[in-house]
């Protein structure tokens, strides 16, 4: 008898260190698994919806006729559309959610508030988040605009990329798992109720770069509901530099991503 209990005793620990050892594995798992995936990277939106489109429209010339024999001098005040910029503005949507491959999704959570930022790059290929940055390298900085400008064939300095980010005064952010620090990053504020910002305000618009490649991330920060530059409401707005050659004709693509809630 003592033989059997034994043997039955040794089956049972083999038992009991086999299940601790599966609890040990599969928390091992989970462990990793949740010390790996914190932070979701900006994702493509699913659908972008054009709303309006709106420019300046052309304006009829001045008539001024003076005397023959007369010299006549005049002072001319103009403001004149700028073409070598665009702007993005609109309103957000989202909710967070567990979808397979094929977009199945098993749950979902609707966001009581948006927050996050927009993207836009002129990089057909998803950007490689992980390596996003800013730095409080001057030199650095100054490099990275004056190649935009070079790219973009902006060679006006009163409206070059380089004179129009060129307050570096913002709010720390996140770009997926990348923090980025405050006052790093070539920063624009656009303007609210047709007037311009002073010192820290709403609509950050920062431009970032990858370290891995050569195109300018364009970043903003969503405004839930905030009064934008018209006095309508918004949860982004932002500008984005157009080719400035002059012999240009046509209109450069640029790819919009989203982060919310982060």
């Amino acid at each position: 008898m003592k033989k059997k209990e034994m043997k039955r005793e040794k089956v049972e620990i083999k038992k009991y260190l086999r299940e601790v050892g599966l609890i040990f594995f599969f928390s091992f798992v989970i462990f990793a698994t949740l010390t790996v995936v914190y932070a979701a990277d900006p994702q493509g939106p699913d659908v972008v919806t054009s709303v309006n489109n709106s420019t300046k429209g052309a304006v009829s010339g001045e008539i001024f006729n003076i005397s023959g024999g007369y010299i006549s001098t005049i002072n001319i005040s103009a403001v004149i559309q700028n073409t070598r910029w665009k702007a993005f503005v609109g309103n957000v949507t989202g909710s967070f959610t567990l979808d397979d491959a094929a977009g199945n999704t098993i749950y979902d959570w609707a966001l009581s508030s948006i927050t996050g930022r927009v993207y836009a790059t002129r990089n057909s290929s998803i950007p490689t988040w992980s390596s996003v940055n800013c730095t409080t390298n001057t030199t650095l900085r100054a490099q990275r605009l004056a190649q935009e400008d070079t790219d973009m064939s902006h060679s006006n300095a009163d409206d070059n990329i380089t004179a129009t980010f060129d307050n570096f005064t913002h709010a720390s952010f996140w770009v997926g798992s990348v923090s980025i620090a405050a006052n790093t990053c070539p920063t624009a504020r656009t303007y609210v109720n047709d007037v311009p910002q002073a010192g820290v305000g709403m609509f950050e618009e920062m431009a970032i770069y990858e370290n891995t490649g050569a195109y300018t991330l364009y970043a903003t920060v969503m405004e839930e509901n905030a009064q934008g530059y018209d006095g309508d409401t918004y949860d982004f707005q932002m500008i984005i530099p157009e080719n400035g050659s002059a012999a240009w004709t046509s209109a450069t693509a640029y790819y919009l991503y989203v982060e919310i809630g982060n």
